[in-house]
């Protein structure tokens, strides 16, 4: 079984960005037995980085990829910089030696053909879509691999992205568009939903702060009773609603041809496709 104590000083783990998203991994990466000499850091902003990830020396950081030991070839790299960022940063690595390395991305947009045109078409590349709960260890991640990277070197990717909560893989690279559409770009939909819900009370008389600590507890609430039980969502939402009852009413409007399903679909087709634009 793969485990993160299975990356060694021998073959380091170099993370690229140490942002909210690359910092919170390497935390989750330490407590799960990834050893303080298997990683190095490379991050601008190196205080900052320093700052986040306090658990680790602050030798082990450093603000470019110029700076590490010479003779360093990692096992894997994983790109945590903004898709506009990810040019400079490939460029920098070039001067690594990275035979057998597998760069694990977390870039929206950024594509395989992206990187092997870069890197070469013998490259291992995984590209994942986390989501921005991963921030608290309660993401979702949904990885593809290309076909250079070996079972071995998925599982340990696996293992990796677990830092951010679930993953799942796709067989088909086209897919992580949908993910996106889905579970990226989700967790905006599910505040939005809290800002209309909040707001929706305020029209009935409810004040501005207990209409939000409604919303948002009856949000999170539900969430966490549909992660924790055996019924679907389907079968929660009909155990709740009691015939010609408040919430029927409710959801006559919601559930009408033209209510929550339609436009939820219309939303999903909006981010999918613009998500199709950037890859190209």
């Amino acid at each position: 079984m793969t485990k993160l104590t299975d990356i060694s000083a021998a073959r380091p783990l170099v993370l690229v960005g140490c942002g909210k998203m690359g910092g919170a991994l390497l935390q989750g990466w330490l407590k799960g037995g990834l050893t303080a000499d298997a990683v190095y850091v490379i991050d601008p902003f190196v205080d900052n980085a320093r700052a986040m990830v306090p658990g680790l020396a602050p030798e082990k950081f450093y603000d470019s990829v110029a700076q590490l030991p010479k003779d360093l070839t990692p096992g894997f790299i994983v790109l945590a910089v903004k898709p506009q960022m990810m040019d400079q940063a490939l460029e920098d690595l070039k001067g690594l030696t990275v035979a057998d390395t597998v760069f694990l991305s977390i870039a929206a947009g950024k594509t395989i053909n992206y990187f092997t045109e870069i890197l070469g078409l013998d490259a291992a590349v995984v590209r994942a879509m986390p989501n921005t709960p991963a921030a608290i260890g309660r993401g979702i991640t949904v990885g593809y691999a290309n076909r250079n990277v070996t079972d071995s070197q998925k599982a340990t990717c696996h293992e990796l992205l677990k830092a951010a909560g679930v993953v799942d893989w796709v067989t088909e690279e086209g897919l992580i568009d949908a993910v996106t559409a889905v579970s990226g770009s989700g967790p905006a939909y599910v505040f939005h939903l809290v800002e209309a819900l909040a707001g929706a009370g305020e029209t009935l008389g409810l004040d501005k702060e207990l209409a939000q600590k409604l919303a948002t507890h009856t949000i999170c609430g539900a969430g966490a009773l549909l992660e924790q039980s055996a019924d679907d969502a389907t079968q929660l939402r009909k155990n709740v609603t009691s015939p010609n009852g408040t919430t029927e009413a409710a959801l006559n409007i919601l559930m009408r041809d033209e209510g929550l399903g339609k436009l939820m679909v219309q939303t999903v087709r909006a981010a999918y496709q613009r998500s199709r634009e950037l890859a190209d």
